[in-house]
């Protein structure tokens, strides 16, 4: 049976969150997610209350307050950790998204019956998608690498021309995906792969905004000093900046 005490656990301010997202990873206890949008806490055994999840938040929607509620439990607290755990990476054997490949792309634009063919295509490797690309892929070696929203190519239409040029990509969806994995996959590619810069593309939408948080905390936990450029993308296709 669990017991209920007076102590200090985190209060979440549903009004100000805009479920970004950002402090998900930062508790390490695993105690939040998003939920319906919102960043929620999932089980009060889960909160230690000691607040590492308020410096994270840009909207200051988390804050700690003393109130009666179920003790922390650390035992419930590895237990939930081990069942949450990211499997290792299993890449589908035979699938075509499983083969590392590089390749050149010649940049030419063929003219058929009087018609322009439309411009080639930038990318210079498969896979692209971060939970599947290998940290030792030999296209993350030196390069600057573009790491991309999953949205941006469909909303940006100058995407292959204005960020794939000469440069490796990898996409992830900072709402949707498992953000403490892509965080670590990330942390580890940068720390083996001796990438040059970073640029992060993402939409305006408050959500993707994680990406941001998720390149940074992985140049700090790679132990790198490596350049990092920000590009936001609005809803209708724009630069916003």
């Amino acid at each position: 049976m669990t017991t209920k005490v007076l102590r200090k656990i985190i209060r979440i301010d549903e009004e100000k969150c805009n479920g970004c997202g950002v402090c998900v990873p930062d508790c390490i206890e695993g105690a939040l997610q998003i939920i319906d949008g919102k960043a929620k806490l999932i089980s009060e055994t889960y909160c230690d209350g000691l607040g590492a999840c308020l410096g994270e938040c840009p909207q200051g929607a988390i804050t700690i307050e003393e109130r009666t509620a179920e003790d922390f439990d650390a035992a419930a607290v590895k237990r939930h950790l081990e069942a949450t755990k990211p499997a290792g990476e299993q890449l589908p054997c035979g699938c075509p998204s499983a083969t590392v490949t590089q390749f050149v792309r010649q940049e030419t634009r063929e003219v058929a019956t009087g018609v322009e063919a439309p411009p080639p295509s930038m990318l210079g490797h498969w896979p692209v998608q971060l939970s599947l690309v290998p940290p030792t892929a030999p296209f993350l070696q030196g390069t600057d690498l573009v790491l991309a929203a999953d949205c941006v190519p469909f909303a940006y239409a100058g995407f292959h021309h204005d960020f794939l040029r000469n440069n490796s990509l990898l996409v992830a969806c900072p709402k949707l995906d498992d953000f403490r994995a892509h965080q670590q996959k990330l942390t580890e590619i940068l720390h083996r792969s001796a990438v040059k810069s970073l640029t992060v593309v993402y939409m305006e939408v408050p959500c993707c905004s994680g990406l941001v948080h998720m390149a940074k905390q992985a140049i700090r936990l790679s132990g790198r000093d490596i350049p990092l450029e920000e590009v936001t993308i609005g809803i209708k296709g724009d630069v916003k900046s």
